[in-house]
């Protein structure tokens, strides 16, 4: 009787153990949660990207939609709850190489022309004012009619207001127009390709 106790409570924490590794994605040695909650919907893991920099893994890069999707422009387009969540992955990323980074992804994903979203450029872009740790994580969630919600560590940081705005946002990871060929392997894992 001892015996099938035992047995029955190793197979249930074996199930239980199977059941929360599989809740999670790894992706450069950092795991992504399944669901990511935007207002009152639970959004669910698109795919896992890592961005490397000379050779240098910079952060993890997850995308959230309500409905799992590889179309970019489809996505990018969508007036619906979606997120992206960058965890940083080292502690070589300074405040300045972020903000230098995110520039130059707003400056591909606009073709150049910044001028129609520079005052959400600027509320984005001030979130990294803050200096920056490995393990740190930013939050980048859009819910219709409330704009592009910016939170560091669990803390909501700015709101950038638009639809056009979300779209050269998700642009900079998702866009046809991407900084450089590693971008374009972390648009294909968000993509879940």
């Amino acid at each position: 009787m001892l015996k099938r106790l035992l047995l029955l409570c190793s197979v249930v924490w074996m199930i239980s153990l199977m059941s929360s590794v599989c809740l999670a994605k790894e992706a450069g040695g950092i795991n992504m949660p399944d669901t990511l909650a935007a207002g009152k919907d639970t959004l669910v893991l698109n795919g896992v990207g890592v961005r490397t920099k000379f050779f240098i893994k910079a952060y993890a890069g997850g995308l959230y939609l309500k409905k799992k999707s590889s179309d970019a422009h489809a996505i990018m387009s969508a007036d619906e709850p979606m997120a992206i969540r960058l965890h940083i992955t080292s502690s070589m990323i300074t405040s300045d190489k972020m903000k230098d980074a995110t520039l130059e992804g707003f400056e591909n994903s606009t073709n150049g022309n910044l001028t129609p979203y520079k005052k959400q450029i600027d509320t984005f872009i001030a979130v990294f004012a803050d200096s920056i740790k490995n393990n740190d994580r930013y939050d980048m969630i859009y819910i219709p009619g409330e704009g592009t919600k910016v939170y560091k560590n669990g803390s909501l940081k700015s709101t950038a207001q638009g639809l056009d705005f979300k779209k050269v946002l998700f642009g900079i990871w998702i866009g046809d127009k991407l900084a450089d060929g590693n971008l374009k392997k972390v648009k294909s894992d968000m993509l879940g390709k």
